[in-house]
């Protein structure tokens, strides 16, 4: 047996519009990248990246995307997104793009980079917090990561120590 190689392509929706996130499905974002690949790249590209494309995940309040698609033709889906310009869902059309954040070989880096991603943007917000409120609670999320991620270290090191 022969196994195929896949790209994950973890992507993050930017809208204007709250309502264009809360109102994302997979199928829909699914059938919404497949069109922009066969409008850009035409039947080839359609049929390249059809095979073994999928929305791995779909987080509607950050909206947060990971897309599989196979090695060979990951530039392919990469090259479309950026001509996805609207969410059209129900009737309702919502201006959006899309921005590449990290293409990674495996879900568990993606994961990884999504982490580093997000406590970098807590540690902006928190140079741009006003309120002492708002400082707390974001001071004590960035804790919190922190501790989460050290907890994982700890436990991937007593792993390795057992083998």
């Amino acid at each position: 047996m022969v196994r195929f190689k896949h790209r994950y392509l973890l992507c993050e929706l930017v809208s204007d519009d709250p309502r264009c996130r809360l109102s994302l499905d997979d199928r829909v974002l699914s059938s919404l990248v497949r069109d922009t690949i066969a409008r850009m790249h035409g039947t080839f590209g359609a049929a390249a990246c059809s095979i073994g494309f999928a929305v791995r995940y779909l987080n509607a309040y950050t909206g947060i995307v990971l897309l599989r698609c196979r090695k060979e033709f990951y530039q392919l889906v990469w090259s479309a997104l950026p001509f996805i310009t609207y969410l059209e869902n129900k009737g309702h059309r919502y201006p959006c793009f899309f921005n590449t954040l990290h293409v990674g070989g495996t879900i568990r880096t993606c994961q990884k980079f999504l982490i580093q991603y997000n406590r970098k943007q807590l540690l902006i917000l928190l140079q741009n917090c006003t309120d002492e409120g708002e400082r707390e609670a974001i001071q004590k999320s960035v804790t919190r990561s922190c501790l989460l991620e050290e907890e994982e270290e700890s436990s991937e090191e007593a792993a390795e120590t057992m083998e």
